[in-house]
């Protein structure tokens, strides 16, 4: 660990296992390189693994596109190294931009902004306004430094497919269509970024993440949430905004729970559904709180990914708790949200977007 040796897995994608709080500079380099050649890089970001190009080559934005699959009109977030590099890509920084980022950068907040003309068109999928942040991860920070380019960098998934937490769930998808992997191991946050909209009145939540909607508010008073839905994405001024995202082989179920500590009746459904599931024959997941007493059925493959009084954790977990269950083949997942507030309301965002069904609790 800490060393900039290469490793080469199966297919092109070259491999660097880096230290996730000092990384080092050799691999960051090479990273670097790449990036200002107009190559593609995965690395980790608190939240989840970015696959970034230069934000400012669009040629370089283009390959993200194509690697992905990602239709061009879901804009991108580019990453900075740090606050002042906000001048470089918005075109008009308000002075409550300034105090968010005081507030929550380095860290998962993401504001919407007028851009300057140097953005590319393929960037903001030709809005006026660019999304941006500073990511609080030192491989992440590091890069963007040693590339000394604004870094446009998406989840590094197959467009529609669970984030990926770790750089296992990047080569999953995305081996041989990308350039290098930074492996730092799993991330810490392990949900995207909260997307507020500075040029709207109020400023408004396109997407909540790791940042609280009432963190936010005790800097910026009172902000609006949008529609967790938005079934026509074009003209959307940020990422992960379609209706249906996040998805996973299996059919997933999510059964609404009010609150983060599970209700009586939330839970009783997901029995019923697990037990109505293995009857007919199919083979069941579940995703669970740790302290969630549940009556499965045998066979039932049951992930429990963290207490519902630690939310961070559960967030930190789902992505994950999907991959797994989809790798062993199950053919439906059952799961329940965890309310709407603090990071509840980011968990249930993400499972809403990869939901084949809801179900009240």
């Amino acid at each position: 660990m800490g060393s900039a040796d290469a490793t080469l897995r199966p297919g092109t994608t070259e491999v660097l296992i880096v230290d996730p709080e000092i990384p080092d500079p050799a691999a960051i380099a090479r990273a670097a390189a790449i990036v200002r050649a107009g190559g593609l890089v995965a690395f980790p970001t608190e939240t989840v693994y970015g696959l970034g190009a230069n934000a400012l080559d669009a040629a370089a934005v283009r390959r993200v596109f194509e690697a992905k699959g990602r239709p061009a009109e879901d804009p991108l977030i580019v990453h900075l190294a740090a606050a002042e590099g906000l001048d470089r890509v918005a075109g008009e920084v308000p002075g409550l931009a300034r105090r968010l980022a005081e507030a929550f950068w380095p860290g998962p907040l993401t504001l919407v902004l007028p851009k300057r003309p140097a953005v590319p068109a393929e960037v903001t999928a030709g809005l006026p306004t660019v999304a941006v942040r500073v990511p609080a991860h030192p491989v992440a920070l590091a890069l963007i430094r040693a590339a000394d380019v604004p870094v446009a960098a998406p989840s590094a998934n197959r467009f529609g497919r669970a984030s990926p937490t770790s750089a296992q769930h990047v080569l999953d998808d995305l081996e041989g269509r990308v350039d290098l992997v930074l492996d730092a191991g799993p991330t810490a946050v392990g949900v995207e970024s909260t997307v507020l909209d500075l040029t709207r009145n109020p400023p408004t939540i396109l997407r909540p993440g790791g940042v609280a909607r009432e963190a936010i508010e005790r800097v910026a008073g009172r902000v609006a949430v949008a529609e967790l839905s938005l079934r026509d994405p074009a003209g959307a001024p940020s990422p992960g905004l379609l209706a249906s995202h996040y998805a996973v082989t299996p059919e997933l179920i999510v059964v609404e729970c009010p609150t983060a500590v599970a209700t009586a009746s939330a839970l009783a459904r997901i029995a019923e559904l697990a037990r109505a599931e293995r009857e007919r024959g199919r083979r069941v997941g579940v995703i669970l709180a740790e302290e969630d007493p549940v009556d499965l059925p045998p066979e039932v493959e049951a992930r429990r990914i963290g207490s519902a009084e630690d939310l961070a954790a559960v967030a930190r977990g789902l992505f994950a708790a999907m991959r797994e269950l989809e790798a062993l083949g199950v053919d439906v997942i059952l799961a329940r949200t965890f309310g709407a507030q603090g990071l509840g309301l980011a968990i249930r965002d993400r499972l809403r977007r990869a939901a084949t069904r809801l179900l009240p609790g």
